[in-house]
């Protein structure tokens, strides 16, 4: 199969593949039965998304499966934590002893139309205006990527997830942190960037 990406470390195997069509995606043999009626109305695009990240996981676990429980991922047999992500042509899977949360967009200067919805106006006094895309998309990525930890009991991107301020040249240790009334979880993304796509690794 031919990996594309390799962002593994000490504790978590993190491989991301790029579509090549002459590659064998069977659904009978790598989707698990208990998906079958999750993904029968999928866009063929999206079922091959879903194929490609069950590809990359039969490489490194062949025996397990990824179920899901309310959205969220998870192994089974539950041996490890596991974190999903896919753009076509990229999928992308994360495998740790710890919590990990990855993510991947594609860079596009429509993000700007959406920013209100994911972070507040006194967050966004360190961005340049004439690169304001690449940094919202990488704000937008790193909370995803924590939300992917969190997903159950923090919902919201704007007001339970934070990045602190940053530059492009220093993507390896973003401050971020998921926040309420009672608890602030402190994190550091990791951010790569391929192609013209952002990719991010928050680990617990």
């Amino acid at each position: 199969m031919p990996l594309y990406r390799d962002f593994s470390d000490d504790n978590a195997t993190i491989l991301v593949w790029k579509y090549d069509e002459t590659e064998d995606l069977d659904i009978n043999i790598l989707l698990e039965p208990e998906n079958a009626d999750k993904v029968k109305d999928y866009h063929p695009k999206k079922l091959l998304e879903v194929l490609m990240v069950r590809k990359l996981l039969k490489g490194l676990k062949p025996h397990s499966k990824i179920l899901y429980k309310e959205r969220e991922p998870f192994l089974s047999p539950k041996d490890a934590e596991i974190s999903i992500t896919h753009s076509f042509p990229f999928a992308a899977i994360a495998i740790s002893k710890n919590k990990i949360g990855i993510d991947i967009e594609k860079f596009n200067p429509k993000i700007l139309r959406v920013i209100d919805k994911f972070t507040f106006e006194n967050e966004r006094g360190f961005i340049p205006f004439d690169n304001e895309s690449t940094y919202y998309t990488i704000i937008w990525s790193v909370k995803e990527s924590m939300y992917k930890i969190h997903h159950s009991k923090h919902w919201s991107l704007k007001k339970h997830y934070e990045v602190r301020p940053f530059e492009l040249k220093h993507l390896h240790h973003i401050k971020c942190r998921v926040y309420d009334e009672q608890i602030s979880d402190e994190f550091k993304a990791r951010v790569e960037f391929f192609d013209d796509y952002c990719f991010t690794i928050v680990e617990e």
